[in-house]
């Protein structure tokens, strides 16, 4: 249920660290600098499992992520169980898990849309009548504090933005 660590890349604007209680869609979130996040953003948290799931070599444990936007690796007490990139976004956790305190890592990389629209709001300073920007050329600091650069204006900043994250809810599953 959380609360859960979020640890986004500061360098594309991202908080480097934020607590969310609950899992956000990132789109729908205050901060600008989560809200137009576009890129990879670590999700850290502790849950117990009683030795009857841990411990039990019958039974198979996995963890269902419930919904991703939109691409996950996991990790379980340091061990690397996978990406996952669809539905259902559930991974095996038997060989990692323990009886007692688990540490789960969730890796979760979005779409660059919101970034994009997100820079929108922000000065244009690229490509005008054809010509590639002064500063560009020169390689000198950049006059706004837009993240992207491309060769064309694919969006808006009216554009309505979407879904990113880790959204869930996340369970642990026996079979």
């Amino acid at each position: 249920d959380g609360p859960w660590i979020v640890t986004f890349d500061a360098t594309p604007g991202g908080p480097a660290r934020t607590e969310f209680k609950n899992l956000d869609d990132w789109s729908m979130r205050p901060e600008e600098a989560i809200k137009y996040y576009s890129g990879i953003a670590s999700y850290s948290a502790t849950f117990d499992l009683p030795d009857s799931l841990a411990g039990n070599k019958n039974r198979e444990v996995y963890i269902d992520l419930g919904k991703v936007k939109n691409i996950a690796e996991v990790f379980l007490n340091g061990i690397d169980l996978g990406v996952i990139w669809t539905s259902p976004w559930r991974v095996k956790i038997t060989k990692a898990a323990k009886t007692g305190s688990n540490k789960l890592e969730i890796r979760v990389a979005n779409l660059w849309i919101n970034r994009l629209i997100g820079d929108e709001n922000k000065p244009w300073d690229g490509i005008e009548n054809g010509k590639w920007p002064r500063w560009l050329l020169d390689g000198t600091k950049r006059p706004s504090d837009r993240v992207t650069f491309t060769t064309y204006r694919y969006y808006k900043k009216d554009d309505p933005l979407v879904e990113s994250g880790l959204l869930g809810p996340v369970s642990i599953m026996a079979s």
